[in-house]
């Protein structure tokens, strides 16, 4: 496929190019706001020691801080989408900095916040709700600071545990630099005896590469730099995670999972129930490693077998125009009202579409940059960028709605919902190229790429989510995190995960080395549990019609006004329960039958 040459900013045409000046029409309008910003910490600090003397005062606090909210968010969205546009702009590079540090004295200036609050007996703070009415609309958002309580300390040590916050990102920011920075690979050769650059970021492409020869000498090569390394590895993540164990035992919580999960209000028993359903159906993965190793041809399937498509020369040109129009087939269930924000978006240049020098690489979605969400992409002509163009919609529609529907305070959503609306798109995209695709061969290589999302997102991410509630629960026993016990955890992860129709290389015993989600404390779970709602949303709008649409629509327009379960019953989805992922591998387990029921 020939290259596109990459532009100059300014040499991009205006249509495939957001239009900043929905947020402000000039540089110097910015300017007038930021100086108006710049007054805000002061302003807040007027409200320090005082929140628990009334319900007028308090009304008036969360007042202030929804102008403060609206404001740093219309002038961060504007300094940071204009930097990312060209990072080479030190004008645009210069106001994001501007902007980054206001948030941190705003943060700073707002710390008393949830100690005050705390601080109300619970008697006097019913008499503020009954004296301003108003107040009432905060009652949530009250409710989630004082339901703390029980696991926030005295003044004194609050502030001693805040003063030991910089020390205690020691460890991620090693390891972080250790990764990214220091650690070097020496080149591979592929099948022809040419030589290639091995990077972090070159591995990945390797892997998907058709050349086996290839994948198989960077697995080796990657895998054995990170051997030489373990030692240093496991003394960096052993640190970290002593570390949360410290700041959960402080808060008197019960484990290292108890604190993160209680943060987003999501219960325990959501993750145990991922890892346990998940167990319940490892033969439907096996049945997958034993359909890729015969479509593949080969005596054994390895571990650097898994990344490659298995059905070759299926790829085609999609233009950004034909992606669109794909986007409107797929979410044509979803009803006008929804398309007709989608079109809007499309047609007045919320978005940002093609490579540009200087431009940052990948693409999202802004979120609540106001008065509506910006959608940066660097759109190739090719069915992946098809699907990131689905995927930003979705999480673009879903900042809109909740932006549109709800106060301020709750119009954002939770890291557990986050991926759900962006993945349901993606979902209702692959259906519909499905119901449409009649090609023997295109149909393979769409059912391929299906089935590598269910491999790499819902199995993988929940093995993740297994090996890192091992790792916690032998350092809350007492012991320490070395290298060789952590090999031995992961590897035999991947042979429960991947079965005996494949080669468990152990090579990968390592891997473990390279996940930076393991320092981001119980997060890669929600990769799984998100995919698993939005493979269940997905089949009940299409199954049943304008009620699914309806109650999709609430949940879209709900954005934090309650907790994350609570959000997903509204739409019909219950992630209490195994159903959700039960029914998302059965639909795994029928995708197999269909590629196994075109090729044998």
């Amino acid at each position: 496929m020939e290259e596109k040459k990459i532009l100059k900013r300014e040499e991009v045409p205006a249509e495939y190019t957001w239009n900043l000046g929905d947020i402000y029409s000039s540089a110097s309008d910015w300017e007038k706001d930021a100086a108006k910003a710049e007054k805000l910490p002061a302003e807040i600090e007027k409200f320090k020691g005082h929140l628990g003397d009334g319900g007028e005062t308090l009304l008036k606090w969360y007042q202030k801080m929804e102008e403060v909210s609206l404001l740093v968010e219309k002038l961060f969205g504007y300094a940071s989408l204009a930097a990312d546009q060209d990072l080479g702009n030190n004008e645009n590079q210069a106001r994001k900095g501007r902007m980054t540090g206001l948030y941190v004295k705003i943060q700073s200036a707002a710390a008393f916040e949830d100690a005050e609050i705390m601080e109300i007996p619970e008697e006097k703070l019913e008499g503020f709700y009954r004296e301003q009415k108003g107040l009432e609309l905060y009652r949530h958002a009250i409710d989630l600071i004082r339901r703390r309580k029980a696991h926030t300390l005295s003044a004194a040590e609050e502030q001693l545990l805040a003063a030991t916050q910089e020390m205690a990102e020691g460890p991620e920011n090693i390891g972080s630099i250790f990764r990214n920075a220091d650690l070097k690979f020496p080149s591979v050769t592929d099948q022809n005896g040419q030589t290639h650059e091995l990077t972090q970021g070159t591995y990945g492409m390797m892997m998907e590469s058709d050349d086996r020869v290839l994948r198989k000498n960077a697995f080796e090569i990657f895998y054995a730099t990170w051997k030489a390394h373990e030692a240093l590895s496991a003394t960096i993540l052993d640190a970290h995670t002593k570390q949360q164990s410290f700041y959960a035992r402080a808060r008197k919580y019960g484990s290292n999972l108890e604190a993160a999960l209680d943060a987003t209000q999501v219960p325990v028993s959501v993750y145990h129930n991922l890892i346990d359903t998940v167990h319940q159906h490892m033969n439907s993965m096996y049945r997958y490693m034993n359909l890729r190793k015969k479509m593949m041809g080969v005596d054994e399937l390895h571990m650097y077998d898994l990344s490659n498509f298995i059905v070759q020369d299926a790829d085609e040109k999609i233009t950004f125009e034909q992606a669109k129009e794909a986007v409107f087939k797929a979410i044509k269930p979803l009803g006008e009202e929804y398309t007709e924000v989608v079109r809007q978006a499309y047609e007045n240049r919320w978005l940002d579409v093609y490579e540009n020098e200087g431009k940052r690489s990948g693409a999202y979605s802004s979120g609540g940059a106001r008065p509506h969400p910006y959608i940066l992409l660097n759109h190739k002509d090719n069915l992946n960028s098809q699907f990131t163009l689905i995927h930003e919609t979705g999480h673009t529609m879903h900042s809109y709605l909740s932006m549109k529907n709800q106060p301020v305070i709750y119009s954002d959503y939770v890291i557990f919902v986050a991926e759900v609306a962006s993945t349901c798109n993606e979902v209702l995209m692959m259906k519909q190229l499905l119901l449409e695709t009649k090609d023997k061969k295109k149909r393979a290589y769409l059912l391929n790429y299906f089935m590598d999302q269910f491999r790499t997102t819902l199995y993988r991410q929940t093995m993740f989510a297994e090996f890192e509630l091992k790792i916690n629960e032998l350092v809350e026993g007492g012991e320490t995190l070395t290298a060789d016990r952590m090999n031995e955890m992961y590897y035999d992860l991947n042979r429960l995960y991947y079965g005996d129709e494949m080669v468990v290389d152990e090579q990968i015993a390592g891997e473990w080395a390279r996940i930076p989600h393991f320092f981001y404390n119980y997060y890669v779970y929600q990769y799984a549990t998100g995919f698993s709602a939005a493979i269940a949303l997905a089949t009940r709008i299409l199954k049943e019609g304008e009620p699914a649409v309806r109650d999709y629509l609430k949940f879209l327009s709900s954005g934090s006004s309650t907790d994350p379960i609570s959000l997903l019953k509204i739409a019909g989805v219950d992630m209490s329960s195994p159903a959700p992922i039960n029914d998302a591998l059965d639909q795994f387990d029928g995708l197999i039958t269909e590629m196994e029921e075109l090729f044998y």
